[in-house]
């Protein structure tokens, strides 16, 4: 059987490409929305984290319609950390629609996504998005693409695959960038004219691969994935099996079916093959699993997600704060909640450790790890952080680490200042290329040489430097790799920081803290531009005398203080100080809070 009124796809691209603006425009001029609806500019990012940073988290399902045939579209994360995402959901799709900006050119993110497109086969349609940019370079970017995709090795059908020209935000495309287009008709007749429909045995067993997971409170678990043979139905039995035999087939049953329609599920009582579904009903489902015919288990194989590369641990707030901000503050309420995000994210890894406080997280990346942190903070937990750390391996008796393939795009004038920092943090140069004005350098660095650069980066470039990275490979260990040049300033004693102690102390380093913030011994209030850390007393007070009242330092002038994000806190972290994490505050402190003892073990290590 052949779906000629189906077509499934995915849009992959580097981060801030422009995938979900382009979605908006899809929906919009396919219908989706009312004439006089009121619709939010990215539709598609439905989270408040999403939002508010401008990226894609986890990949969404929509469906639009043209011409009589259905369009699954799935919206994929762009940022590298979130990679698992896409390789899992390439598995429901037929093509994908390749997007890179017209400016930038195809980016590290764009390589790894096209890389795991090609290895399974799919069809590419090239879209340049962005060609209203002012500094644009449409005629380049059609070669670059073509030279990525020989580099990747890609088939002669791959290499002949068509390329669009769009603005996703006016809601354009057109086959000839000298001709702008007025609308996307262009996007969608390639669509229905060179991706294939979905094909399978509609009369055969049942067999589905879970390749998402949803969860909702009053339903439970929900799976999503597409037929690839036989039909769905509701009030159903099912076989539930794995393609990795970690669990004996079992039987449940289909409670509720959906279909996407536009932005919402659907209820529906059966789907056939090519169909893209959510169900209800199996307790225990999992990314991976295989839905099959009852007493016919034939599990489908599942695309191996790429291992993580950075741990942190995860720990009970011990600080003399602990419990005083947070909802969920003991170790099981910790434990439950990061073994219940493995259900949905498969590129995470939970471990306990000896310690029953404590929980090794492994991910892709420090925006894996700190997307996760933020989304339990507002949850309401209450924990600490360490700092991360690289995972190695040992093959073939050689210590491996993860190297990074690191793309910068900077003016000229900051080429010698990129090129020192990288020297200094085992940067090996690839390539470099001019873009326009700018230049960019390509560099394979350990993933370790990356941690707290991004600040200096910007620093050092007055914010006119971009740089992405993504997973290249591993390769032998490179050598020790300075983590921080600076000190920190740390408490030296538990109260409340007023204007006369921060006066004094701002002298010695920058400081994150405002009058009225309390504080603890052994907590970090700034940092200092020599190596050692200084303990400071942001308590002391200005005591009364005959001469003068105890409020005259009214007049002090205090430096505006840094303060620093959850990722800028945790690239900041030494290896002896974590972060602890609540609701309403971001504190990094030192691992031992006692000042004396915490001297006594350095002298001991000297």
């Amino acid at each position: 059987m052949v779906r000629n009124d189906l077509r499934n796809i995915a849009i992959i691209a580097h981060v801030d490409h422009g995938k979900t603006t382009l979605v908006d425009g899809m929906l919009k001029q396919s219908g989706t929305f009312r004439e006089n609806q009121q619709v939010d500019t990215r539709v598609m990012d439905s989270g408040d984290l999403e939002r508010e940073r401008g990226i894609t988290i986890l990949a969404k399902n929509t469906a639009i319609h043209y011409q009589g045939v259905k369009i699954n579209v799935i919206d994929t994360p762009g940022h590298a950390d979130f990679g698992g995402e896409v390789e899992r959901v390439l598995k429901m799709v037929n093509g994908v629609l390749l997007l890179v900006d017209a400016a930038e050119g195809p980016m590290p993110q764009t390589r790894f996504v096209m890389q795991k497109a090609l290895e399974l086969g799919h069809k590419l349609i090239v879209v340049v998005n962005k060609i209203d940019r002012a500094d644009a370079r449409t005629e380049d970017i059609a070669d670059e693409i073509l030279e990525l995709l020989l580099d990747l090795e890609a088939s002669d059908e791959q290499l002949t695959s068509p390329i669009l020209y769009c603005s996703g935000r006016e809601g354009t495309a057109t086959l000839d960038y000298t001709r702008p287009g007025t609308d996307l008709k262009p996007l969608m007749d390639t669509i229905l004219s060179y991706i294939d429909p979905p094909e399978g045995d509609e009369e055969g067993p049942l067999q589905m691969l879970v390749s998402s997971v949803d969860y909702n409170s009053f339903v439970g678990r929900i799976g999503i994935g597409r037929i690839e043979r036989g039909k769905m139905q509701v009030n159903r039995e099912v076989t539930v099996c794995d393609h990795f035999g970690k669990f004996t087939p079992y039987r449940a049953k289909i409670t509720a079916l959906f279909q996407i329609e536009g932005l919402k599920r659907v209820n529906v009582e059966e789907a056939t093959v090519g169909d893209v579904v959510c169900f209800s009903g199996i307790e225990n489902v999992n990314i991976g699993d295989t839905v099959c015919a009852v007493g016919e288990p034939d599990p489908l194989p599942f695309v191996k997600i790429s291992e993580p590369t950075i741990e942190m641990n995860f720990s009970v707030n011990n600080g003399p704060f602990a419990g005083k901000e947070g909802k969920f503050v003991t170790s099981r309420h910790l434990r439950d909640r990061l073994y219940r995000e493995l259900l949905k994210d498969v590129s995470l890894r939970v471990s306990d450790t000896e310690s029953a406080d404590t929980f090794k997280v492994c991910g892709r990346g420090e925006m894996h790890l700190s997307i996760l942190i933020e989304t339990m903070r507002r949850e309401g937990y209450e924990f600490m952080v360490g700092t991360p750390r690289v995972l190695f391996k040992q093959e073939n008796g050689v210590l491996t680490e993860p190297i990074e393939r690191l793309s910068i795009d900077v003016p000229q004038s900051y080429v010698g200042t990129v090129m020192e920092a990288m020297g200094v943090r085992k940067g090996e140069l690839l390539d470099m290329n001019p873009v326009g004005s700018r230049l960019r350098l390509t560099f394979l660095i350990p993933a370790r040489g990356l941690f707290g650069y991004k600040n200096e980066f910007l620093t050092e470039t007055k914010g006119e430097g971009v740089m992405n990275s993504v997973f290249e490979c591993y390769a032998p260990h490179k050598g020790e790799i300075p983590r921080r040049s600076t000190g920190s300033l740390v408490a030296y004693e538990t109260g409340e920081a007023c204007t006369y102690g921060l006066f004094n102390a701002q002298e010695r380093g920058v400081l994150f803290i405002d009058p009225g913030v309390p504080v603890y011994e052994g907590m970090v209030v700034g940092y200092s531009p020599k190596s050692e850390d200084i303990r400071v007393n942001v308590c002391k007070k200005k005591h009364v005398t005959n001469m003068r009242s105890s409020n005259s330092d009214d007049a002090m002038r205090l430096i505006t203080p840094r303060k620093f994000s959850l990722e800028e806190s945790i690239e900041f972290l030494a290896e002896d100080e974590l972060l602890e994490v609540t609701p309403q505050n971001i504190r990094i402190r030192k691992q031992i809070l006692d000042g004396t003892t915490r001297l006594k073990l350095l002298n001991a290590k000297k």
